[in-house]
This record gives structure tokens, C-alpha cells and sequence, in this order.
């Protein structure tokens, strides 16, 4: 027998074992058999349709849940559309009480919900109880405050609607709450697939639906495999899809919604960079990256698994970080000692056991933990693989396990291009102790989060979202809310219509003399370009008679306007909010100057009983356009959130990137305007594609922006058939995002097609009547929030 002060010496952590019996009586409660939630209320178990839900640490079987079938979802999205109506018409404070309700009734059943969540998936109990189960308790809480205030702090927003959510299986509560909890609170309904693996907890949560009276069909849950998530993504009554798990599977999302009018948020795969500076605090930085990669066995969406240490330091790092993984604990995840729980499911120890086996070669070397494993059970060592390339598989695919990756870098520049060097951009981690590097290297990395000396720092009001193959959309914060609403009414403000008496009309386009031949060229990188194809497209009047000739846009003409706007965009984005102003500014007061020659262009409908008052209006309406963005260039701001942590959470403002507008043939100067104003204001840089009679004036007016110093490459625009152009765009893989008003078929190919490379999209599908003529403050920041991403930078400070 061991006595008192052999362990005194040893120090040995002995098992402190979590009981799960407070799991194992709710189990059996539901006799380990569950039907779906649906109108309020569990159905029956399917006998013929059960999915086995095993514990991962010990191979045991838990539960069996039913797997959906298209019955199932069509009951599940029906109740929610029915419910749809009278809860999003209840006032904001009575679903404000609801959300707090259900924050109170999780921290009731708090020791319930973490040790089921530690049984169903194999994460460390003090993981569950002291992370997972926190942080959903406060999106539920934020969210109710986020409900109270909706009427006055979002102003003429209202609810989508339906909204089907998939979440994945590494987090299953904190998922559930990420999305349920912002969804409800702005007063939509919701139908949620959990995970395959890990839905015990889902369905707990529909137990504390019940117990506190939520009105039947707010939110219904569904389980079962992938293919019951493909029913709910292609379900026509579903109005928003928001899914978190990989990029391939949101990839196949984005094209199953193309053209179907759903609003879309994806939180994808990462492969995040894990900086080390020479300067930093080596201790902090090895702690902070055992939580950065081990937390939750690495499976995590954000997880360092990518080290780059500089050069100085990088023996030395390695052996203190070989020394702290040896003090890992790896075991049984309800011994509240273990640091390493188990893998949730043997496909996946599976997989990345064979990803590490076959991509490491010669000259590289693996460290693991001399922990011994437990004999039952999904576990994997701690594992770290260093002296890789940049281009290594390793570096770039990402392996959801607790196994770092890691690479030198010698200059600051260097770290950065590291960084970047991957499809992902979902978070970094930076560690230096000089403030003014960490700060310079913060914006320049391509991803939607960055802390600076932490890591995994999550709050319900710091938005979380990635970049690139990470996804786009946010979830928690302001911009998280703006992801579950959409505008309630945007100004309609149609030309006049009625001819007073005895007025006649002035007729358009007859030549005083004999016009010298127009040549309308394309516009790119701050030239007048002729066509690569040498064809060229006819523009008439309404009534028939020839404008003009524009070029018929290829893709190789494509080609060379986002690569002029790529090559732009460093310098550009880099310019003060201020700087944009002024050239937004000047671009209106050359607009005004040169109004004589535009209205010569303008087609007007021959309806219009004042073709050149009207055009005059509409020169004068998109002066004031460019006036109002020109004034948000320098506004549109981040924020500081109060997040329950010392320190700083800042939400961070940035260009999307390179962006593609199809800009609508049928608005002209002002739709032209409507798309590239807002984008250049926040630094982006734009491939502009314009089709009828709308390229006409577009091209001229690209003589107003050569004499407005807007420099070389920001805005460039190429004419020819939207049909031909735009999915030429939506596929191109360096372009970021792609705005889009124009017919529904044309949208779902642009959908479709963005998949390639998962850039941002943003159409009239789930908006068809949106109007390009308001100048209100809500249709402006409208097109800000999208022609902008947020980062959220964590800064703490103190000792």
C-alpha cells in the first residue's frame, strides 16, 4: 500500500473519477431509446432506424437515436414553419424571457450536461465542465439580451425565417448553442441536425425545451447520419442553412443552395498558424499551445496544429515543448486529472493514423508522448512531426487530432507568408512580447481570428468565423445577429411615371451632326483595353436606335482584370479610411462635373414623361450616394467587446478582398454605383462585369474614376454577356466574393460555381425585389456589413 509520503514525493496525480450516474439515470429514463424532437414533443422511436451512440472511451453502447428520413424532416421544418408566424410576431422581451429561461435550466442541469457530453464524446470531464457547458450557458444569456434590445438596436431588421442547422460532433452543446441561441432570439424557428456520433446532448437540450414550455415548433431537433443533413439542406420550406463541420461537406452546400434563395453560413476546416517570436515568453507560449492543439484531443476546427517558430529559438522550444507533452495526462475522460481524452469515434482515429503514416518521409521526425495508452477505447498519442516543408500534406490538409505540425521561419516577413500559405483562414495565434509586432502582423493574416499571446479564447459577443475554404459568415456578436435577419423594408423610389399635359417629350440620341465612331473599350488595371477575342456587342435604345458598341468580355480578359486587382489590393486596403474618402469624394465631384456628357447616354424609359430631368435625378441621386459612402469610409468601425475576460476583444473591420460585381443591366448609373461605392470604401478591390445598356455609361464613367486618382487596378471593369461573364467569376479561385442581382437561374450558377473555392456570395435569391434606389442609412451600411469581414483580435493584459 502507498503511503502519505511516497505520494508527497512522487507527486503522482491519482484518479478522481467523475460519476456518471447522474447520465446513466437520465438514459435510462428514456429507456436508451430516442425518436426525434418534433412540434414539441419526442416521437416514438424508430425500431427498424436506429443509429448506435457509443461511449468512445470504453467502446460501450449508450443509446440508440432514430436516423431521419424525409417523413421525419418534412414533420420537423412543417412544425417550424408553422410556428414560424406567431413567434416571430411575439415581442421581443417575451422571447428575450424564453432565451433566459433556457440559460437558467442548462445551469441547473450543468453536472448532467457535462458528464453526458464527456461520455457521448470522449473529451476531458474538466473540458466539459469548465469550458463547454460555460460558454453555451452564456450565448443563451447574451442572446436574451440581444432579443430585448432587438426592436431598438436593429432597426428594420426582421427574421429569415426557417433555419435548418447542422453542427458538427467535436463541440455538440457549444454548437447547439452558437446557433440556436442567435437564431431564436431574432425570432425565427429552427430545425437542428446533430452530429451522428454525439447527439445525446442535443436531445437533452430538448428535454429543457419542454420542461420550460418553449412554444411547440420553435426549435425541433432531428437526428441521424449525413444524409438526413442533405434532406434539410435541400428542404424548400427551410429559408437559412448555417453548418459547421468540413470543407468539403460545406462545399457540397454551397452548390446543393445555389439559386435556391437560402441564406448561407459556413464554419469550415482550419489549419491554423501557431507564431512563435523570438521575443516571447517561451513558458506562456508552450502552455498556451498544449491548449491550442491538445484541448479536445486537436479536434478543433481552429486548433494550432500548425507551429512556426522563429529560427533563434526553435531547439530550445522544442525540448521545453517535448518536456511539457510528456506531462500530459492521457486517459479516462471522466478522471478529472486527464488532459487527453479519446477520439471521438474509430473512423476518425482511423483516418488520421493512416493521414500521419503516409505523408511523413525521410528526414522528418516524430515526437510522442511515453504515456501508456488506456487498453479500450479511441486514443492517440500526443504527437509532434517537425522539420517539414511548407508544402507538406501534413502542413496543409487539416488532421483533426492531437498531432502538431511545425516549421521555422527567420524574419517577421517570413512568418507571414507562412501563414498564409494554406486554402484555410480560420484563426492564428501570435506570441511575441513586443506589442507594435504582434500589431503589425495581426491584420496581415488571412483568417477571421487572431489572438494575441492566447489562444482559444471564444465569448458569445466576439464574432468567430473564417476566410478562404474556412467558410464566411460569423457567428456570435453583432454581425453573428445580422447572419439570422434580414432587412424589413428598403426605400422603393421608382422614376415618375405620368406625363403632365402639354408636355412633350425630348427625344433621345439624335446626332446634331454626323457623330464621330465611339470606341468603348474594357476598363482594367487604369486602361482603356480592347477585347482579347476582338468581338464586340451592339447596345440600342430602348426605342430601338444603336448607343454604341461595347467588347464582348472572355475569360482571358477576366483573367487580366483580377489579376490587375489582386496586384492593387495590398496597397489599397492599406489606405486610412480617411484617404478612401477623398477619392470617393472626388470621384462624386467629377460625376457632377460631367453630368452633360453622361445624360447624353442615358436611356430613360420612354414612359418617363421627363427623360432629362429624370436623368439629371439620377446623376444627382448617385452624387449622394458616393457623398454617403465616402462619409462611412471613415465610420463604418470595429468595436471593443465586453467580454468576460481581462483584456481586450477587438472586432476588427476588414476588406473582403478581390470582389466580383455583375452589376444589373436594368439599373443603370446608380446600380453601377451601388456595387462599386461600398466595396472600394472599405478597401476592397472590384471586377466590375456590366452587360447592355448599362456597359455604355459603366465605361464612360470609367473615365471619371481614371481623373479621380483612384489608383490602378482598385476598380476594373469588363462589358459583355452577364451569362458568359459571371460564372467565369463565381469560378474564378482569386476572387473573394461575388455580388449578384440579377435573374434567380443566372444566381444558381454563380452559387454553384463559388464553390471552388467557397468565396463569399451575395444575391438577390432570398431578396428578389431588393431595390438599388435608397439612400438611407440602413440600405448603406446594408451593403457595407457585406462588402466588409470582422476579426476578432483577443488582446489580454496584466500579469
Amino acid at each position: 500500500m502507498t503511503d502519505i509520503r511516497s505520494l508527497y514525493q512522487s507527486l503522482e496525480y491519482g484518479p478522481v473519477l467523475e460519476s456518471c450516474q447522474p447520465a446513466s439515470d437520465w438514459l435510462d429514463k428514456h429507456h436508451r431509446a430516442f425518436g426525434h424532437f418534433i412540434n414539441g414533443q419526442f416521437t416514438e422511436p424508430a425500431e427498424d432506424q436506429q443509429l448506435e451512440i457509443r461511449n468512445p472511451a470504453t467502446g460501450d453502447l449508450l443509446a440508440g437515436v432514430s436516423h431521419g428520413q424525409q417523413g421525419d424532416v418534412d414533420a420537423a421544418v412543417d412544425a417550424a414553419h408553422l410556428a414560424f408566424a406567431s413567434w416571430s410576431s411575439t415581442s421581443p422581451s417575451v422571447r428575450a424571457r424564453y432565451l433566459y429561461a433556457l440559460a437558467r435550466n442548462l445551469q441547473k442541469h450543468s453536472r448532467l450536461l457535462a458528464v453526458l457530453e464527456t461520455l457521448n464524446n470522449g473529451k476531458p470531464i474538466r473540458e466539459s465542465r469548465d469550458i463547454d457547458i460555460p460558454l453555451a450557458i452564456r450565448h443563451f444569456y447574451y442572446h436574451a439580451g440581444a432579443a430585448q434590445i432587438m426592436e431598438n438596436a436593429l432597426l428594420d431588421r426582421a427574421p429569415i425565417g426557417v433555419c435548418g442547422q447542422i453542427i458538427p460532433w467535436n463541440f455538440p452543446l457549444l454548437m447547439l448553442a452558437w446557433k440556436v441561441a442567435p437564431a431564436i432570439a431574432m425570432g425565427n424557428t429552427v430545425v437542428l441536425k446533430p452530429a451522428e456520433f454525439t447527439p445525446l446532448t442535443a436531445l437533452l437540450f430538448a428535454d429543457i425545451c419542454r420542461d420550460i414550455n418553449l412554444p411547440a415548433g420553435v426549435i425541433n431537433i432531428v437526428t441521424g447520419e449525413g444524409k438526413t443533413g442533405v434532406l434539410l439542406v435541400e428542404h424548400p420550406k427551410i429559408n437559412k442553412i448555417a453548418f459547421t463541420g468540413s470543407t468539403d461537406v460545406g462545399r457540397d452546400i454551397r452548390r446543393k443552395t445555389a439559386g435556391s434563395g437560402k441564406s448561407l453560413t459556413l464554419e469550415l476546416g482550419g489549419k491554423s498558424p501557431y507564431i512563435v517570436f523570438e521575443d516571447a515568453d517561451l513558458d506562456a507560449a508552450i502552455e498556451g499551445l498544449c491548449d491550442g492543439i491538445w484541448f479536445n484531443q486537436g479536434q478543433v476546427c481552429c486548433a494550432g496544429s500548425r507551429l512556426l517558430v522563429q529560427e533563434s529559438i526553435a531547439t530550445t522550444f522544442y525540448r521545453k515543448l517535448h518536456t511539457r507533452m510528456n506531462q500530459l495526462r492521457v486517459g479516462n475522460p471522466l478522471d478529472k486529472c486527464t488532459d487527453v481524452g479519446a477520439i471521438v469515434h474509430p473512423v476518425q482515429l482511423q483516418r488520421m493514423t493512416e493521414m500521419v503514416e503516409t505523408n511523413v518521409a525521410k528526414g522528418q521526425t516524430i515526437y510522442q508522448t511515453k504515456t501508456e495508452l488506456p487498453p479500450k477505447g479511441c486514443y492517440y498519442q500526443p504527437t509532434l512531426i517537425t522539420n517539414l516543408t511548407p508544402t507538406s500534406s501534413l502542413m496543409q490538409e487539416e488532421i483533426f487530432g492531437p498531432i502538431l505540425v511545425s516549421t521555422t521561419f527567420r524574419t517577421p516577413a517570413e512568418a507571414v507568408t507562412l501563414a498564409n500559405n494554406t486554402r484555410y483562414g480560420l484563426a492564428a495565434s501570435v506570441w511575441s512580447e513586443s506589442v507594435n509586432l504582434v500589431l503589425d502582423i495581426a491584420p496581415k493574416l488571412e483568417c477571421g481570428v487572431v489572438w494575441v499571446n492566447s489562444t482559444n479564447l471564444f465569448d458569445a459577443a466576439a464574432e468567430f468565423g473564417g476566410r478562404r475554404e474556412s467558410g464566411f459568415g460569423r457567428e456570435g456578436g453583432w454581425k453573428g445577429l445580422n447572419e439570422y435577419t434580414k432587412f424589413s423594408s428598403i426605400e422603393q423610389r421608382p422614376l415618375s411615371r405620368k406625363t403632365p399635359k402639354n408636355q412633350t417629350t425630348v427625344p433621345k440620341h439624335v446626332p446634331k451632326s454626323i457623330p464621330i465612331d465611339r470606341t468603348i473599350k474594357h476598363y482594367i488595371n487604369g486602361k482603356q483595353v480592347r477585347p482579347d477575342n476582338g468581338l464586340s456587342l451592339e447596345v440600342r435604345a430602348t426605342g430601338g436606335e444603336l448607343i454604341g458598341h461595347v467588347g464582348r468580355g472572355n475569360r482571358r480578359d477576366l483573367r487580366n482584370a483580377v489579376e490587375a486587382a489582386r496586384k492593387a489590393q495590398p496597397n489599397w486596403r492599406s489606405q486610412s479610411g480617411h484617404a478612401r474618402a477623398q477619392i470617393i469624394y472626388f470621384i462624386a465631384e467629377n460625376l457632377a462635373a460631367q453630368s452633360g456628357s453622361l445624360i447624353k447616354l442615358m436611356d430613360i424609359d420612354e414612359r418617363c414623361a421627363q427623360p432629362v430631368e429624370a436623368a439629371e435625378a439620377e446623376i444627382e441621386s448617385s452624387c449622394n450616394l458616393l457623398f454617403a459612402y465616402a462619409a462611412w469610409a471613415d465610420k463604418f468601425d470595429g468595436q471593443v467587446h465586453a467580454v468576460p475576460f481581462r483584456g481586450l476583444a477587438l472586432a476588427v473591420n476588414e476588406p473582403v478582398g478581390v470582389v466580383a460585381g455583375i452589376c444589373p443591366p436594368n439599373h443603370g448609373l446608380r446600380g453601377f454605383i451601388s456595387i462599386f461605392a461600398p466595396l472600394i470604401s472599405m478597401g476592397n478591390v472590384c471586377v466590375l462585369a456590366v452587360s447592355g445598356k448599362q456597359s455604355v455609361l459603366a465605361l464612360e464613367c470609367c473615365k471619371i474614376l481614371h481623373s479621380s486618382d483612384v489608383p490602378a487596378g482598385v476598380i476594373n471593369v469588363v462589358s459583355g454577356i452577364e451569362e458568359e461573364l459571371a460564372p467565369e467569376l463565381a469560378a474564378h479561385h482569386d476572387v473573394d466574393g461575388i455580388w449578384h442581382f440579377g435573374s434567380p437561374d443566372l444566381t444558381t450558377k454563380i452559387e454553384y460555381q463559388s464553390a471552388a473555392n467557397l468565396k463569399r456570395t451575395w444575391t438577390a435569391a432570398n431578396d428578389p425585389s431588393r431595390s438599388l434606389n435608397s439612400n438611407s442609412v440602413q440600405f448603406c451600411q446594408e451593403f457595407l456589413a457585406h462588402a466588409s469581414d470582422v476579426k476578432s483580435i483577443w488582446v489580454p493584459y496584466g500579469e
